[in-house]
């Protein structure tokens, strides 16, 4: 299980949920070579994790707005098989926004408050220093890909591929 982010100029868009899919179907080399470009950024299945350090969980929840539409926010795109998860669309607008609160953030700060929860699937205690690192990375990687998405002036789609 994969979350896919995809970079996508706003006048290639189509309102079409075979269109989003077509988007998600390349080769993990293709892949690999947009994320290295910061065109595409893929979360592993603790995706939700992610979440919880952008956004929190209730009676935590942030209010809606950029830090909600790191991960999971954006406008819902229903796949015709009911049984596949939706795609999620964030205009340009919404990606600048991201962009600049994820600019703006404080990891140290984001960590402090999600830290306990995001600690609880690890039983050793010694694993903090591991994945405090794993999660800075998935922040500074995430940060650059908004960052560029923004630049070009670009629309994001994201699909959770199962």
């Amino acid at each position: 299980m994969y979350f896919h982010l995809r970079a996508v100029p706003p006048s290639a868009l189509r309102n079409s949920a075979t269109w989003f899919q077509r988007l998600f179907e390349d080769d993990w080399d293709t892949v690999r070579e947009r994320i290295g470009r910061h065109r595409e950024e893929v979360l592993d299945r603790r995706y939700g994790d992610v979440e919880l350090l952008y956004s929190g969980i209730p009676p935590n929840h942030a209010p809606d707005g950029p830090r909600t539409h790191v991960v999971l926010g954006g406008r819902p795109v229903f796949h015709p098989e009911t049984a596949l998860p939706p795609f999620l669309l964030l205009t340009a607008a919404q990606v600048t926004g991201v962009a600049g609160y994820l600019k703006a953030a404080d990891f140290d700060d984001l960590w402090r408050h999600a830290r306990t929860k995001l600690l609880r699937p690890y039983a050793a205690t010694d694993a903090e220093t591991e994945v405090r690192g794993l999660f800075a990375a998935t922040h500074r990687d995430l940060t650059a890909f908004y960052a560029q998405t923004a630049e070009y002036g670009d629309a994001v789609v994201k699909w959770l591929l199962i």
